[in-house]
């Protein structure tokens, strides 16, 4: 009885603080579905800084595909970037319409994939993407 007394002391606590950490404390990307004809594609990005920092900078790069073939890609900064290019502080939102040319034809099955390269948080502290950076599509 002693022992399952303590597993539930030391199990409780870590399930806590690991549903604290994936709720809560994430950069929350929504990327909204493709719109463009001919050479440029927009693709929106929707940008919530619910980390305790501010992002300094943020880099991004987007896949377009078309019937699940790449069709063109491109990577930018989406958050700060330079000098004169703000950042997004915590509890910040912003958006960023995310442009990419293509020389190939495509029809209108366009999906896009977005991942972020490098995220840096003030003091130039890099975030851990894996945890940090939660990318959802636009609900409809």
């Amino acid at each position: 009885m002693e022992c399952a007394k303590l597993v539930r002391m030391r199990i409780l606590p870590l399930a806590v603080l690991l549903f604290v950490s994936t709720v809560y404390g994430q950069l929350t990307v929504t990327v909204s579905p493709p719109k463009g004809n001919g050479e440029r594609v927009i693709i929106p990005l929707a940008l919530k800084n619910d980390l305790s920092k501010t992002v300094e900078s943020a880099r991004a790069v987007v896949f377009l595909l078309n019937d699940g073939k790449m069709v063109g890609q491109a990577s930018r900064w989406v958050i700060g970037g330079g000098k004169d290019k703000p950042g997004l502080p915590s509890g910040g939102t912003n958006t960023f319409n995310f442009v990419v040319t293509t020389d190939r034809p495509f029809t209108t099955n366009l999906t896009a994939r977005v991942s972020f390269l490098r995220v840096i948080l003030e003091h130039g502290k890099l975030a851990d993407i894996a945890k940090d950076v939660q990318i959802q599509p636009a609900t409809k």
